[in-house]
C-alpha cells in the first residue's frame, strides 16, 4: 500500500487555524464600542471577515467588519483614520498594499470582543 503524500494546507486553512491557536484557551467578554491604542501597538491579522488585534499573549480583541479587510491576512496593510486615542464601532478602515501602492479593500469596525487568557 502507498501512502498519499500530505497535502499542504491553502491560504485560507492557514488563517482558520492561526486564528483558533490565537484563541485557544481565552474566554471572550462584554463587546466594547471602543479600544484604547495609545499605549499598544497591537499585531493585527484577519478571518473571515473578522480583524484580530493581538495587545499581548493574553488578550486579543476581535471585531466583525463584515468584510472587506480581508487582504490584512496576506500582508496588506490597514490604515485607520482615529481622531482620539480610541479605535470604535463604526470607524472606517482601508488596506492597501504598499509595495505597490494599490488599495485592495475597505471595511468598517464592529464592536471590540475582548478574549482574555485566566
Amino acid at each position: 500500500m502507498v501512502a498519499a503524500p500530505a497535502q499542504k494546507p491553502d491560504r485560507q486553512e492557514k488563517s482558520r487555524i492561526a486564528y483558533e491557536k490565537l484563541l485557544a484557551g481565552k474566554t471572550p467578554g462584554k463587546p466594547q464600542d471602543c479600544i484604547d491604542t495609545r499605549w499598544t501597538r497591537p499585531q493585527l491579522t484577519a478571518y473571515d471577515g473578522k480583524l484580530l488585534y493581538r495587545v499581548s499573549r493574553r488578550l486579543v480583541y476581535v471585531t466583525e467588519t463584515g468584510g472587506g479587510c480581508e487582504a490584512v491576512a496576506r500582508g496588506d496593510t490597514i490604515i485607520t483614520r482615529q481622531f482620539q486615542t480610541q479605535l470604535c464601532r463604526g470607524d472606517i478602515a482601508r488596506t492597501v498594499n504598499l509595495p505597490a501602492g494599490i488599495p485592495s479593500g475597505s471595511c468598517a469596525m464592529g464592536q471590540f470582543v475582548p478574549y482574555r487568557s485566566q
